[in-house]
């Protein structure tokens, strides 16, 4: 039986939560020692947003006194999960709104269902995965992490991308890596059109149909390099495709800098 956060509920895991404790509180059977990670084993702490602020959650996992964290009745609220900066694993048990899990950094976040608007906006470490689909401009800048999606992402997902790699189960969007500075964008599925418009030196693979390339986007040849790299990506989204059935796409280098023809 899992345990919850005293103050939250009394009842086992399972039955309706009552509201977030206080910031820093001591929580009896907590496991701080010996876990190496979010995937430690240890007790299941649960908040119920049903009857607890999202700010009040997101206080508590910013400074978090347990390792694992279940997230009930989310019901589309905002911002959950954002701004975390320390290795605890969330379980968002349903859909989340705008902004779920921005800014993170270490933590692992699972959003059982779909994501809104800027899923892993900014992220810089660590894993969140969808296991639906997500709105526009998933992993929006983000720095570094691995975001999944396991359904679909909507229209500019990896927008400014700085170092994150992104693996989309299904299709992706019009404007998809736009401006992609690093990285590695994974769309299982279709792309739609303007893919990586302006991209700098992202790395982008495809393995369905893309409606139209970006400018200074163009295919690239997939050496071995990029079969293993891709090989890797699939395997940590528990993706089962081959890296043959996939094509890669980059920078022509063209649009580096501004050139005196180009202004008015």
């Amino acid at each position: 039986m899992d345990a919850l956060i005293p103050g939250l509920a009394d009842a086992p895991h399972g039955a309706q939560s009552h509201g977030a404790p206080s910031h820093g509180a001591q929580r009896d059977g907590a496991q701080r020692d010996g876990v190496s990670g979010p995937a430690g084993a240890g007790p299941v702490y649960v908040v119920d947003l049903a009857t607890t602020p999202v700010r009040q959650l997101n206080v508590e996992l910013h400074e978090p006194t347990a390792r694992r964290y279940e997230v009930r009745n989310p019901r589309g609220a905002h911002a959950i999960a954002a701004g975390l900066r320390h290795p605890v694993a969330v379980r968002v048990a349903g859909h989340a709104g705008y902004y779920c899990a921005g800014m993170n950094e270490l933590a692992e976040v699972t959003v059982d269902g779909s994501a809104g608007v800027g899923v892993a906006e900014n992220i810089m470490s660590g894993t969140v995965r969808v296991r639906g689909d997500a709105s526009q401009s998933a992993g929006a800048t983000g720095h570094g992490g691995l975001l999944v999606i396991e359904g679909s992402a909507s229209m500019r997902c990896g927008i400014s991308m700085k170092g994150v790699d992104i693996v989309v189960g299904g299709d992706v969007g019009p404007m998809s890596a736009f401006m992609a500075q690093a990285g590695r964008l994974v769309v299982c599925g279709d792309a739609g059109a303007g893919l990586g418009e302006s991209i700098y030196e992202a790395r982008l693979y495809v393995r369905g149909a893309v409606g139209e390339l970006g400018a200074d986007c163009v295919p690239k040849p997939m050496r071995d390099e990029h079969r293993a790299e891709l090989a890797e990506l699939l395997a940590a989204a528990g993706l089962a495709h081959r890296p043959d059935e996939f094509r890669r796409y980059g920078s022509a280098r063209r649009l580096y800098h501004f050139a005196a023809h180009n202004s008015y």
